[in-house]
């Protein structure tokens, strides 16, 4: 990932142009204060203040003369997407904010600025053009906002990265290199059919018919006598569905079917640079449910890490199966909270749409609060019951529960009923079903990859463990 666009520290007058916030139905006020040139030129292109709409009126050298950028009604805080277009639409140059804006909204300026910003070219011949450097306004946090979109930014460049170069090998190698660059974070990685040798069976049988070994990444930071806080991540670098083989549409953008993986190892980055006061564990299966003569099959039983044995009545249902052998491992140490992200369900965008994950928890006080943080953050989930009269479903007649239901109705509740099997010791579990990936074109968020629930995750942890 590479940008033309930059934030520098606050600079107060100097060479640089002023850019100018104003919500609309205020213009009026604010060209009172302008030069009468400039406030005609943008009386006559009929600026109103309207969201995202930026207009530069020129100095009498023909020069630009600064910027005006509208927030839209005023009505409640500004968030990062209220700043999320400016990167592509600034002139190259060096700007400073010049409206005054409260602590909070400066540091969701920048940070809408630096996630606005995001773009994967290395994969283009030609590069990005250069494109302007932003000095950030008074009373940002700086810290936080490069933190936080540097994390959100490395997920969404790995959800975006095709699966030619990033299978679970290439993951491992993120997973090495991000605990490289932390003090005291440490790494091991349990592969292939040393899965199934170290007690790992659904990750090894799920991931065996792919020429790429499949892999149990294992991340560790932070003092040991911290509150522990793990994240469990669905790695499935492509899903092909296996013997259930999706049919073309369907696995066009199935190199996001590691989001959890990304977002989890991103969430993993923040809570690392900003030396959160916890003791942290990352696990990440990383497979690749591939076709072969090796492949698991429908009808097969396997047995779990955890004991219970598993009926595969659908093959395409992988990602709940590396990840009760994960969960498994974590539950067995009891941490204080449990986290597991995941593109597990089709049935979760069909009731809540691809920008709407999913929230599913042991403990409603968990959701609540989790909900709470994710509207601060602008980091939105939606909770979902875990609706034990749908038990049955997983019923299996010759092992002690099966992978799949065996009607169409209530997917993401009966996916999160699934793994809940694999989490009995955890006083405080948490499972998101998202979606990873931005279906629609909005500012500062292009169709493609997307990091949810990074940043409303953060806010909960920090909340909670200081």
């Amino acid at each position: 990932m590479t940008t033309a666009f930059t934030i520098l520290p606050p600079a107060r007058g100097g060479e640089s142009c002023s850019l100018f916030a104003v919500h609309q139905g205020e213009i009026e006020a604010w060209l009172q204060s302008q030069p009468a040139a400039v406030a005609a030129w943008v009386r006559a292109h009929r600026f109103q203040g309207e969201r995202h709409r930026l207009l530069t009126p020129p100095a009498t050298s023909g020069s630009v003369a600064g910027a005006v950028f509208g927030l839209g009604p005023r009505g409640g805080a500004l968030t990062v997407w209220d700043f999320a277009s400016l990167p592509g639409r600034l002139p190259a140059g060096s700007w400073r904010v010049a409206t005054p804006l409260p602590g909070r909204e400066a540091t969701q300026l920048v940070l809408g600025a630096l996630l606005g910003s995001y773009q994967l070219d290395r994969y283009r011949a030609t590069a990005s053009p250069p494109r302007a450097e932003l000095h950030a306004p008074e009373g940002a946090d700086l810290s936080e906002a490069f933190a936080a979109a540097g994390a959100c930014n490395f997920a969404r460049e790995l959800i975006d990265t095709p699966a030619n170069d990033l299978g679970p090998a290439e993951l491992a190698q993120v997973a090495r290199e991000l605990a490289s660059a932390h003090s005291g974070a440490e790494v091991s990685i349990v592969s292939g059919d040393g899965l199934r040798e170290a007690g790992y069976p659904l990750i090894h049988a799920v991931g065996m018919a792919s020429v790429r070994e499949p892999c149990l990444i294992d991340l560790a930071w932070g003092d040991p006598t911290a509150p522990r806080v793990t994240l469990a991540g669905k790695g499935v670098c492509f899903d092909s569905g296996g013997l259930d083989i999706k049919p073309p549409a369907g696995m066009l953008i199935m190199k996001k079917d590691m989001g959890g993986a990304a977002c989890a190892l991103g969430l993993a980055r923040l809570l690392m640079e900003l030396q959160s006061p916890i003791r942290l564990r990352v696990l990440v299966p990383a497979v690749e449910n591939s076709v072969s003569g090796r492949a698991y099959r429908p009808g097969d039983v396997w047995r779990s890490r955890k004991g219970l044995t598993v009926e595969i009545g659908n093959t395409d249902a992988e990602g709940r199966l590396v990840l009760a052998d994960a969960l498994a491992e974590a539950d067995a140490e009891r941490p204080d909270l449990l986290v597991d992200l995941a593109t597990l369900t089709g049935a979760a965008r069909t009731a809540l749409g691809p920008e709407l994950p999913a929230a599913f928890g042991n403990r409603e006080q968990s959701v609540a609060q989790l909900l709470r943080a994710g509207e601060l953050e602008s980091d939105p989930v939606w909770p979902m019951p875990l609706w034990a009269g749908y038990e049955e479903e997983l019923g299996s007649r010759i092992a002690d529960l099966s992978n799949v239901s065996s009607t169409s109705f209530a997917g993401s509740i009966i996916g999160a009923l699934f793994l809940r099997r694999f989490v009995t010791a955890s006083p405080d579990w948490l499972h998101l079903d998202l979606y990873a990936w931005n279906a629609r074109e909005r500012p500062g968020r292009p169709v493609g990859a997307e990091a949810q629930c990074v940043r409303a995750l953060y806010r909960l942890i920090r909340d909670r463990f200081g």
